[in-house]
């Protein structure tokens, strides 16, 4: 008896664990794609660096979060601040800033990665910045991210954790129906007697 009370906690336990899984990356492809391929959690953005010009602090193929900046707060930023800036219309850039200048209405940071032996060639304008790093950053989980947002992820995230509930949900079947086989086999004490 208390091998079928065991097996019935371990059963719910995967169970619930699966299908939290499943429903973990549904609601994480959703949002990704609802939001530009821009996941946003309580305020923050995610971000996976592809790149070690910011190492030890932040590895390649981590996930940091980021807040996102806009208007007059672009141009309070300070030297030290860790900014994420578009260097180009396809690639946002995470580095420090170690140097800010005024010109008129303009304002440019100098900014380096923590890795790099020299500072960007190129100053930041203000407009330019993104957002700010909170200091909060899980390695490796980039990798898996960047692997997500791809078409060939977000499939491979909903169908593989789906074929796992459907061959979980197989094999419970599968045993209640061996079960109530076996139960309909053994002769009862009423018919012995």
């Amino acid at each position: 008896m208390k091998k079928k009370a065991l097996f019935k906690w371990v059963n719910r336990i995967i169970s619930s664990v699966l299908m939290i899984v499943l429903f973990a990356v549904a609601a994480l492809v959703v949002i990704n794609k609802a939001s530009g391929g821009e996941p946003e959690i309580l305020g923050y953005q995610l971000k996976t660096v592809l790149s070690g010009s910011m190492e030890p602090e932040i590895q390649t193929g981590s996930v940091i979060a980021v807040t996102p900046v806009e208007g007059d707060e672009r141009k309070e930023l300070g030297n030290g601040d860790v900014i994420t800036f578009m260097e180009s219309d396809d690639m946002l850039v995470t580095h420090r800033v170690i140097d800010v200048n005024n010109s008129g209405d303009n304002v440019f940071y100098t900014t380096k990665g923590d890795n790099n032996n020299a500072p960007d060639t190129n100053p930041v304008l203000a407009e330019n910045v993104v957002a700010v790093y909170q200091g909060f950053t899980i390695p490796y989980l980039g990798y898996i991210s960047s692997f997500a947002q791809s078409p060939n992820g977000s499939i491979a995230f909903l169908i593989i954790p789906g074929f796992l509930m459907l061959g979980y949900s197989i094999l419970i079947i599968w045993r209640a129906l061996r079960e109530l086989d076996d139960h309909k086999k053994t002769p009862t004490d009423a018919t012995n007697s």
